[in-house]
């Protein structure tokens, strides 16, 4: 095989490779167990939430029509003909010149088209309430169906359910739902000089950290990650890891083996395989060039960089999508999801013309000012340069570097 990278594709056609595989089979849960999963279908409300109209506040249901006009200076005198209880549905109906006490969640009687708020209300004597402000049809009312609509979806398929979509199904009484199973990523470190994180080390040899930072990143993004250890670099003991991990999971990464040297054997072991792939080798940015993408009977495989703080800035970058994206998360590639930060660089930042240089830097505050963010600057291999920072700002390729002083957005990590 000829040394050199081939097929090196721009961040933004890699993403668009990844979302070529399609999401993992669905299976059902209970809501008490989906929390961070992602819906595999539509769920059709199966009863309008709410089941009626209900007020937002403590206050007095009204007829707006009755309150066009009041003012502090104008005030406006209804009749208090009932009580609503929150736990029933009023049997009456308000007629003109009527109010009801309603509390929060209370149902409105018929009749009733808004709510005014306790504080602009004074009981008077006789059973009259005085009102001082006027109130707009549907003010301070939950509409009948406002959530969600009887037979209409109330979640869309692709949906990460958070807390507050869980709280959705418990309202509308559904009890479980099909969602996406947790992708399992199978992950292999090569290297003759890894060793396990256990075992005593001499100059030359190294921890396996790759696989357990992986492992963490993996799990964040919604998968399961099963690390399998380390592998010697042999041609056939790397064919046979591959073969093995491929029979037990939906995506495979190995750390190392992916540059362009002697002992460097991904490559030549993809090819040992008859349905097999390669769809990149190598992508515009830094860290992260020698990074493979293949299909491999149909599953992603992924040849991470094997420098332990360029294998976790691709993990971020490209890993953690894809592992969503194999979730079923139509968000999964979306980039105005990341959490992000605006801060002001402290220093002039070189980088290379035609790839996207990812630079992990240190936020500095600043009172009454945006945060400084310090870029901070190591080799590769080094873990302290994670260690110390809380994000990366991306360099775009078509430039060169940035200046002091720019505004910059901080990716949050």
């Amino acid at each position: 095989m000829e040394q050199g990278f081939f097929r090196v594709v721009s961040r933004a056609g890699f993403l668009d490779l990844l979302r070529r595989f399609p999401a993992v089979d669905a299976q059902r849960l209970p809501i008490s167990r989906a929390f961070g999963r992602v819906l595999a279908e539509d769920v059709a409300a199966p009863e309008d939430l709410p089941l009626a109209d209900r007020s937002c506040m403590d206050g007095f249901a009204v007829r707006a029509a009755d309150l066009f006009g009041a003012g502090e200076g104008s005030p406006v005198q209804l009749a208090r003909v009932a009580d609503v209880a929150v736990e029933a549905f009023p049997e009456f109906t308000l007629a003109p010149g009527q109010c009801a006490w309603i509390p929060t969640g209370g149902c409105l009687p018929a009749g009733a088209d808004a709510v005014i708020m306790v504080e602009f209300s004074e009981a008077l004597a006789a059973g009259t309430v005085e009102m001082r402000k006027a109130v707009a049809p549907g003010e301070n009312v939950m509409r009948r169906g406002e959530d969600a609509k009887s037979g209409e979806p109330a979640l869309r398929a692709g949906t990460r359910l958070r807390a507050q979509e869980i709280g959705l199904l418990a309202a509308l009484g559904v009890t479980e739902a099909a969602v996406s199973a947790r992708p399992r990523a199978v992950i292999l470190s090569t290297g003759d000089e890894v060793r396990p994180v256990e075992a005593r080390i001499g100059p030359g040899q190294v921890r396996d950290v790759n696989s357990h930072a992986l492992s963490c990143l993996i799990e964040e993004a919604g998968g399961e990650p099963k690390a399998r250890g380390i592998v010697a670099d042999e041609l056939d003991a790397l064919v046979a890891a591959i073969k093995a991990a491929l029979a037990e999971s939906d995506l495979v990464l190995l750390s190392g083996g992916s540059s362009v040297g002697v002992r460097d054997l991904t490559m030549q072991a993809l090819g040992r395989f008859p349905d097999s792939e390669v769809l990149a080798h190598g992508v515009a940015m830094s860290p992260g060039k020698p990074t493979i993408l293949a299909r491999v009977g149909g599953k992603p495989f992924l040849g991470l960089p094997g420098q332990i703080a360029s294998a976790q800035v691709v993990m971020l970058v490209l890993g953690r999508p894809l592992v969503r994206h194999l979730c079923g998360d139509r968000a999964a590639f979306d980039e105005l999801l990341r959490p992000m930060r605006r801060a002001e660089l402290s220093r002039n930042l070189a980088s290379k013309h035609g790839r996207e240089d990812y630079v992990r830097v240190r936020l500095e505050s600043r009172p009454g000012r945006p945060p400084l963010a310090v870029p901070v600057l190591g080799k590769s291999g080094l873990l302290r340069t994670l260690l110390d920072c809380q994000g990366l700002i991306a360099v775009p390729a078509d430039l060169e570097g940035l200046y002091a002083g720019s505004e910059v957005d901080v990716w949050l990590i």
